[in-house]
């Protein structure tokens, strides 16, 4: 009774330290999300009411309501699909506009005529781009135009008028009056997976120096939550390359910094799902037995400092030559451990460590002839190794 008393105790702190963490976690995750959309919230606040004052007080516009939706339904698009959600918002309106008037015309209104219109709207939509936000435009108009036009003259022009209106000022406010820098926006997406990549594969070089297969498998859970950020990693990307160019004032980074970061977003990827298949494998030859040679831990700790070197110098936006190097002796290491001697998984961690290389390489602006050339040079000899 005492000792399951003593344990109880002993539970109950723990499981608090553990809601504590869980709490704070989610509340910087919170935080963080604050922060990388509170420029989105700035924009959209000032092309609403930009859109509004240019739709009433120089179109004269009398009810300008659907300009400030506008401005804010580009502004939601997904970040670097902005100049698309304007032409596709632009078009949905006007086939609402067009099939609503003309079926009005011939069948007059009432339910099923709303019925018909909306469904011939949204087909013509379908027919012509396809996509969710055509047709939800198209629909919403010929709704409108059905069911307001009856009391409220001429509302074809204004609809237009402020899809147009709308749409134009999100534009303006992204590129001119209140761009976000896309280096920016780009670190702040990026930071987060290669951060996880890195703290991953330096809890993988300690299991694999403690043998301690409950930290590989633990590493292994973590780095599965990667998917959520490099999906945000890959929005972020798309958004940097629309700044770029639409923004005059970021024209410049478009081949520089931000191109280049751009084009890391696809060998990241694969480099985060090679060490994913790494540290699996990890778990395996812990719980195989299989020698460890000292020098595979530290090829594994040198691949996640050159992961954050990779982090520190794309913000910085220089040439990512000490991440280069630090890769590359990560792989010089997994040399010396492949002909130290290893068992089968072991070969594979050491493969799996050479093929992430690459993708950090190609990330880092090489070819992928130039960094698998580099890798097969600084790995070394291939021979078979020595305890088997």
């Amino acid at each position: 009774m005492v000792a399951a008393g003593r344990r109880g105790a002993d539970a109950g702190p723990s499981t608090v330290v553990r809601l504590r963490d869980r709490v704070l976690a989610a509340v910087r995750e919170r935080i963080r999300r604050v922060r990388t959309i509170g420029g989105l919230a700035l924009q959209a606040g000032l092309a609403a009411g930009l859109s509004w004052f240019v739709a009433h007080s120089l179109l004269h516009v009398s009810q300008p309501v659907f300009a400030p939706i506008s401005a804010v339904s580009t502004l939601a698009a997904s970040v670097g699909q902005r100049l698309r959600r304007t032409v596709e918002l632009i078009i949905g309106v006007t086939v609402g506009v067009l099939i609503g008037d003309l079926l009005l015309l011939v069948i007059g209104t009432g339910w099923w005529q709303l019925a018909l219109i909306v469904v011939l709207a949204i087909v013509v939509a379908l027919f012509l781009a396809g996509s969710a936000a055509v047709v939800v435009q198209a629909g919403a108009t010929a709704v409108l135009i059905v069911t307001l036009s009856p009391v409220v003259r001429d509302l074809e022009i204004p609809r237009f008028v402020d899809a147009l209106v709308g749409g134009g000022v999100a534009l303006l406010v992204t590129a001119v009056l209140l761009p976000l820098n896309p280096l920016r926006v780009l670190n702040r997406a990026a930071r987060p997976a290669l951060d996880l990549l890195a703290t991953q594969l330096d809890a993988t070089a300690e299991a694999l120096s403690h043998r301690d297969a409950a930290q590989a498998r633990a590493a292994r859970s973590e780095l599965r939550q990667s998917a959520g950020r490099l999906k945000a990693f890959v929005e972020a990307t798309q958004g940097a390359r629309e700044a770029s160019t639409l923004s005059p004032v970021y024209w410049r980074q478009r081949h520089g910094p931000v191109g280049r970061y751009a084009r890391a977003a696809e060998p990241i990827d694969r480099a985060m799902r090679n060490s994913g298949t790494l540290i699996r494998r990890s778990v395996t030859l812990i719980e195989d037995d299989e020698p460890v040679p000292e020098s595979l831990p530290t090829a594994l700790t040198d691949l996640g400092e050159a992961v954050r070197l990779l982090k520190r110098q794309f913000a910085a936006g220089v040439e990512p030559n000490r991440a280069r190097e630090q890769a590359l002796h990560a792989v010089r290491m997994a040399g010396h451990a492949y002909r130290d001697g290893v068992g089968f998984s072991g070969a594979v961690v050491v493969a799996q460590v050479r093929t992430t290389v690459s993708d950090l390489l190609v990330a880092s602006g090489l070819t992928q002839e130039d960094a698998n050339h580099l890798v097969r040079r600084v790995f070394g000899d291939l021979r078979e190794p020595a305890d088997q």
